[in-house]
């Protein structure tokens, strides 16, 4: 007891400074009252197996961002008032800031073109090999890899503004707006964050080169707010992460949060808690690591440390996953209180299933809209169904292709005051790492406005549009009739998807005429008629005149729907990943698969 007091009196001192930091007009007295007060409620609150230390840290890593998160909020709100002058404030400083370096611009829209990836690929190699000045003013933070969803990946920049705009501007007022939706949220129960550690590999000058991301365990006093072990973090194999992530997490029974940058993530770490459940409680009830784990021997002894028996969590776990796993979430943490994770765009089939069956009757969040060239858009709307993103008009300068000029060679642009509701629009960028006037490849829906500020829906990436006649679907348009056709198919469940175009298979399409391939992953059903089949291109004729005047003149032939084996997403993923420099934090499946050995990867599996 002594210890804990003693903690406790270093930790207080740094308490009563931060919260004098984030509010500068409270009097002292009143700064130590509201210490003591969360003391005193600490002490009333203690969950089992948590220190006294542990929640305080954690009462004032809330505490100062949830001050944060206020302040920011407040600003955005006066920002979105007046937006042309913010907009041009934030272009300015980006112009200013980099005016001294090799990539010079005077009178920005006049002059400087509408760029993509090929214009700055050799200012990036510049920088790899260590030159100054170049694009930017000071050395990158990390040469970031981009996820690939339209291709290759590519690498971009990295700086600490980009860093620091993301968590105050995004980051803080999420939390904000989550804690206004989800007033439960505001505890000090731990979170199961599922995340994996990246790999980085140097430049010729010593720049990291990996994914715009950083372990939770490299900042020490993040990780008393999860339920994962600092060591966990120093395991790279991605099963055995998982495994781990699980471990920890069944084993606090007062989890107040399951968070993960996608939804895909989440749904993937059920499927494998479905698989492995009994092995998990094994290892809870004897506190032992699973020796089929392959760890290093000081990461192993670390972590069975922090293990002890605990036969009764066992038992209520086993008695809970044999009644089956709809609703597990909720019965295995019957705290639950919020799923933490992006379910728009290619996420959103994810989160319907999770909805509908892991995480049945538990509220989900899909708190940013970003990129790895910055942040876009924060959801202020957490319990809305749709979801829409307010732009955040000092994170970048943003400018608007209408979907109608999107191939013209010098296509118009429009600034945000400028946008019309219901209109599609491809963003362009001007960042704080050397993008200016960047076409980042996504395509949006203006659906309203918060005071000047748009609102915004993701509807497609441009690189990720099914196209064999120059009749361009996307991918919210076929997702839509793929989802209306499964429908239409007696017990069948989606769980994943790609389409392949038939150009890319040559002879072993099948079909003389161009056409869709869609490899579809489906719970319920084994097999499915010719006439089933048939639903899906029925559907895409429905939602698409240009499809369907293809199809009727049979410039397009129709659509084949093959049934590909369980897990074979999975498998995808797991395969792009070994040729790709992203992280599976960011991974996201392409629904148009344009590599030839990932589509025959898919043939193979097809089984129906």
């Amino acid at each position: 007891m002594m210890q804990t007091h003693q903690r406790l009196w270093i930790i207080l001192p740094c308490f009563i400074a931060l919260l004098a930091v984030t509010n500068t007009c409270a009097p002292a007295g009143s700064l130590l009252l509201l210490c003591l007060c969360c003391m005193a409620l600490l002490w009333k609150l203690k969950i089992k197996n948590r220190s006294i230390s542990s929640l305080l840290a954690q009462c004032v890593a809330v505490k100062v961002v949830g001050r944060l998160g206020s302040r920011q909020r407040k600003r955005l709100e006066s920002d979105t008032r007046d937006i042309h002058r913010v907009q041009e404030e934030t272009l300015l400083q980006r112009l200013k800031k980099h005016s001294d370096t090799v990539y010079d611009t005077e009178t920005f829209q006049q002059h400087h073109p509408v760029t993509d990836y090929n214009h700055y690929e050799k200012f990036v190699e510049r920088v790899a090999k260590g030159e100054q000045n170049v694009l930017i003013s000071e050395k990158p933070l990390i040469l970031a890899m981009t996820s690939g969803t339209s291709g290759s990946s590519r690498m971009l920049l990295s700086t600490k503004d980009t860093n620091t705009e993301f968590f105050l501007q995004g980051v803080t007022i999420c939390l904000d707006a989550m804690r206004q939706a989800f007033p439960a949220t505001d505890c000090l129960q731990k979170t199961l964050k599922l995340f994996y550690s990246p790999i980085f590999r140097q430049s010729e000058a010593g720049v990291p080169i990996g994914p715009n991301s950083s372990t939770p365990a490299s900042s020490k006093h993040m990780l008393h707010l999860y339920t994962t072990p600092a060591p966990v973090y120093q395991v790279l194999n991605e099963s055995d992460t998982l495994y781990l992530h699980l471990l920890f997490g069944l084993k606090d029974r007062n989890l107040g949060m399951l968070e993960s940058n996608f939804c895909s993530t989440v749904f993937y770490a059920f499927k494998a808690l479905q698989e492995r459940w009994k092995d998990l409680v094994v290892d809870v009830e004897v506190g032992t690591i699973n020796s089929g784990l392959s760890l290093k021997a000081d990461v192993r002894r670390a972590l069975e440390k922090l293990m002890k028996p605990d036969p009764d969590r066992a038992a209520e776990l086993t008695a809970q996953f044999e009644e089956g796993f709809e609703r597990i979430a909720l019965r295995i943490w019957p705290q639950l209180h919020l799923v933490l994770t992006v379910d728009s765009g290619s996420n959103q089939i994810y989160g319907e299933m999770l909805r509908r069956h892991y995480c049945k009757d538990i509220p989900f969040y899909s708190p940013f809209y970003a990129a790895t060239e910055g942040l876009i858009g924060v959801n202020l709307w957490p319990q809305q169904e749709s979801r829409q993103y307010l732009l955040c008009p000092r994170s970048m300068f943003c400018e608007f292709i209408p979907e109608e000029d999107l191939d013209s060679e010098w296509p118009k642009t429009l600034l945000m005051e400028q946008l019309q509701e219901g209109h599609n629009y491809e963003l362009l960028v001007t960042n704080a790492s050397g993008l200016f006037r960047y076409r980042i490849g996504d395509v949006v829906k203006v659906v309203g406005f918060h005071n000047q500020c748009p609102k915004v829906e993701f509807q497609y990436r441009r690189g990720q549009m099914l196209s064999v006649r120059g009749e361009k679907v996307s991918e919210s348009l076929f997702l839509g009739a793929l989802k209306k056709a499964v429908t239409q198919w007696p017990g069948a469940r989606l769980i994943d998807y790609s389409c392949v175009e038939s150009g890319i298979l040559g002879s072993e399409s099948g079909i003389a005429q161009p056409h869709y391939l869609v490899f579809v992953e489906l719970n319920g059903v084994r097999n499915l008629s010719e006439e089933q089949r048939y639903k899906l291109d029925h559907c895409l004729q429905e939602d698409s005149d240009i499809y369907r005047s293809f199809r009727m003149k049979g410039s397009i032939g129709p659509m084949r729907v093959q049934l590909v084996r369980e897990g074979t997403f999975q498998d995808l993923k797991d395969r792009m990943m070994a040729f790709s420099s992203a992280s599976s934090n960011n991974f996201k499946i392409q629904r148009v698969i344009r590599s030839r050995e990932m589509a025959d990867f898919l043939l193979q599996r097809a089984f129906s």
